[in-house]
């Protein structure tokens, strides 16, 4: 996400990014006055954002004692991250029996139209006049005490969905996503990613499988791809296996989804030819444009052992197409937003944390796998 659209799109993901990972705190906290949220509820608190935004545990993260809200069901919670430079709290909501979460920005209406919606959006967020905000209809959401509609993002170049959620006393709205803490997110892609007929590294019967979700023209994946080749095979062997996924930024690069598909297309034409080939567009990502991608595309393949004919046929084709949709849309289903996202055993880590962080991860999956 870039530009106007991320600046309205990042409220809560900046709870993670600006401190690159959570943790529990661990410090005493006073003793409460009100309602208590138990310890199991404040774990499920930290596990879902933990897991939702796929950060390492490297960052502490402080659940606040519960304050009565407006909305009847929720208790009212601020979140705060530390990464011991930063701080940075986070408004958030917790049903009162510990089924949901809701973080987002929650703003007051002065009266119930989408249009009082769209303009206080629009003044808080600062958007510019020429990024469509358009508001769908409100219906019921799975919880009682909201209602729920879709807000479309449209800067012209890309398009984002985030919904906006709308209390039952009609005066609040919650510019935010509303989360089941009983859903255990790794066990769930685990469920829902699929590894068939995906290129890959490594045995299949390495104990720690790495799924990643990958642009071909984000300079952090091609950052990713060098420090799994060079840091991460190197240093597990055949413990760990690689699989990879195609997710082009469709409307934000121009050339990623035609690179996706060459991509695919040497996979399927020559299996053994997708990494070099991969490795080849990142190493030169900086002198790829849209004027010369085919013929670069052809000569990577090429050199990768791919025949030229072949590729160009199945490029102009693009019949790879639908199984990067596919997996688009499987990236989608385990929270996918942003690229580089990697699993690894099913925990998501989004961009590249730092190669502690990383290794920390796999050695934990491996620890768990034993």
């Amino acid at each position: 996400m870039r530009g106007e659209t991320a600046k309205i799109l990042t409220w809560v993901a900046g709870l993670a990014l600006c401190c690159g990972a959570l943790r529990v705190v661990a410090s005493a906290r006073p003793a409460p006055t009100g309602p208590v949220l138990s310890e199991a509820a404040r774990e499920k608190v930290v596990r879902q954002i933990h897991e939702r935004f796929g950060v390492p545990d490297t960052v502490r993260i402080a659940v606040g004692e519960l304050r009565e809200s407006f909305a009847p069901g929720f208790y009212e919670i601020t979140v705060t991250a530390d990464d011991g430079k930063n701080k940075r709290d986070q408004p958030a909501w917790v049903s009162k029996d510990s089924h949901y979460l809701v973080l987002g920005n929650l703003f007051e209406l002065t009266e119930h139209s989408n249009e009082e919606i769209v303009r206080h959006l629009r003044e808080t967020f600062k958007v510019p006049e020429n990024v469509k905000l358009v508001l769908g209809n409100f219906h019921a959401s799975h919880v009682a005490d909201f209602e729920e509609a879709a807000l479309t993002v449209d800067n012209g170049r890309a398009k984002q969905d985030k919904v906006v959620l709308l209390a039952r006393d009609g005066k609040h709205a919650i510019l935010g996503d509303l989360y089941n803490l009983n859903v255990d997110l790794q066990k769930q892609a685990l469920r829902t990613i699929s590894l068939r007929n995906s290129p890959s590294q490594g045995p299949a019967t390495a104990p720690v499988t790495i799924v990643e979700y990958a642009d071909m023209q984000c300079p952090t994946c091609a950052q990713l791809h060098q420090f799994i080749e060079t840091q991460v095979l190197p240093r597990y062997g055949n413990r760990v296996r690689v699989v990879f996924k195609e997710f082009p930024l469709v409307g934000i690069h121009d050339w990623s989804p035609t690179a996706a598909v060459a991509c695919r297309c040497a996979y399927e034409i020559k299996p053994s030819a997708y990494v070099p080939m991969r490795s080849a567009i990142f190493a030169n990502q900086l002198g790829i444009n849209i004027t010369n991608l085919r013929d670069l595309l052809l000569s990577y393949g090429e050199q990768a052992g791919v025949d030229r004919v072949r590729l160009a046929a199945c490029i102009d084709a693009k019949s790879p197409w639908p199984r990067i949709e596919a997996d688009m849309a499987e990236g989608k289903r385990v929270n996918v937003v942003s690229t580089p996202t990697s699993f690894i055993n099913g925990r998501m880590l989004v961009g590249l944390p730092s190669a502690e962080a990383y290794f920390q991860a796999i050695d934990e999956a491996l620890k768990a796998a034993k």
